[in-house]
């Protein structure tokens, strides 16, 4: 979160509602390069409906899976995360001459909270009375120069295909991940109750995830990103990648514990079911995640709340998993428990215990570690 002012917000009027405006904001819309242009959807004044706006402006579904205090769904803390984690450096906000004073203030907050550059277009000669009073207290520049609202705040059109690794796989093809074993395990690790500084993770119980290969980790976060607008399920399923962990042990984990500087992720088990408390390292394709997912447990619940899935959201998590088309590896047809096509995640816990029911009697029986 930015720690200096936000820069002034732009604003661009379009006297004639040229369509040029709108086709060069639009066509400067390049996620990767932090620039966003919100085009809202017409016939709604909704607050939270801009905000499902500006998260499919992300490449994200707009709605949130889960319950919320209130019943109200974190849409803006949402867009806030991503936009600090991806990052998002410049927003531009088309047809802002019709936003109430509600959604001009939503759009205001945002901009005070990440420090994204915000250009307001109206497509009108003056400003309209509700953008005019929600700017009052705001530092804000006024052009209908179309060149240099082009340079200054539009950006340059970038045509890109899409990644070739995409291109290159049928859509809908599964990946099948071994470090996905574990993400259902029937372990039960306990929270420190006080802070604590793990030490690196040492692999003693149980085998240490495969690191993704390059293009499979931009396959996975390229998923990941396009499969939900939730930051702390999507990050509860890229920490298991790495990690190895089960839902339990994620939901150990407070935002303290991410220490985005050092790369590292503290996971506690005071009582050493697995590995005990320990700090793992945190690849670069997912710290963007638990940059979001940290950003939005703080805005949303603070510093004492699960920084990444808790186990009441088991099974929001599995469908996010699925939706990305991620699975653990899956049983033989033969041993399938349920129907053909249906993701079944407690294989590996399946094959422990028919393990340790055909132990001998007398015979020491297998740790399920």
């Amino acid at each position: 979160m930015p720690l200096a002012a936000p820069p002034p917000i732009a604003v661009v009027l379009d006297p004639g509602d040229d369509a040029i405006h709108t086709h060069t904001a639009l066509a400067a819309h390049h996620p990767p390069s932090g620039r966003i242009t919100l085009h809202p959807g017409p016939g709604t004044t909704s607050e939270t409906g801009l905000a499902h706006d500006l998260l499919a402006a992300l490449g994200k579904p707009p709605l949130l899976p889960g319950r919320f205090p209130a019943g109200r769904q974190p849409a803006w803390e949402a867009a806030a995360a991503w936009m600090t984690a991806l990052p998002v450096t410049r927003l531009t906000v088309l047809r802002a001459h019709r936003l109430t004073v509600g959604r001009a203030m939503r759009l205001l907050q945002l901009h005070a909270l990440t420090g994204v550059h915000l250009t307001l277009v109206c497509h009108r000669p003056h400003l309209p009375a509700a953008l005019h009073q929600a700017l009052r207290t705001a530092d804000y520049s006024v052009t209908a120069d179309f060149e240099a609202a082009r340079r200054h705040y539009y950006g340059t059109p970038i045509a890109e295909l899409p990644p070739a690794d995409e291109l290159a796989r049928p859509v809908g093809r599964w990946l099948t991940l071994p470090a996905l074993d574990r993400l259902v395990s029937y372990d039960s690790p306990r929270l420190c109750d006080t802070p604590c500084t793990p030490p690196p993770i040492v692999f003693r119980h149980r085998p240490p995830p495969v690191p993704l290969t390059a293009p499979i980790a931009q396959r996975v976060a390229h998923r990941l990103h396009a499969a939900t607008a939730h930051p702390r399920l999507a990050a509860a399923v890229a920490t298991a990648l790495f990690t190895g962990a089960s839902l339990q042990q994620l939901a150990t984990a407070r935002p303290r514990d991410y220490d985005d500087t050092a790369a590292t992720l503290a996971l506690h088990d005071r009582a050493r079911y697995t590995d005990g408390c320990a700090a793992y390292p945190v690849p670069p394709w997912a710290g963007i995640f638990l940059r979001a997912a940290a950003c939005f447990t703080r805005l949303v619940s603070g510093e004492d709340q699960e920084l990444l899935a808790a186990p009441g959201d088991r099974a929001h998590l599995l469908r996010v998993a699925e939706t990305a088309r991620l699975r653990p590896p899956q049983p033989p047809v033969a041993r399938r428990k349920g129907p053909v096509g249906r993701v079944e995640w407690d294989w590996r816990e399946r094959q422990e215990a028919e393990r340790y029911e055909a132990t001998p009697a007398g015979h020491a029986r297998p740790s399920r570690r």
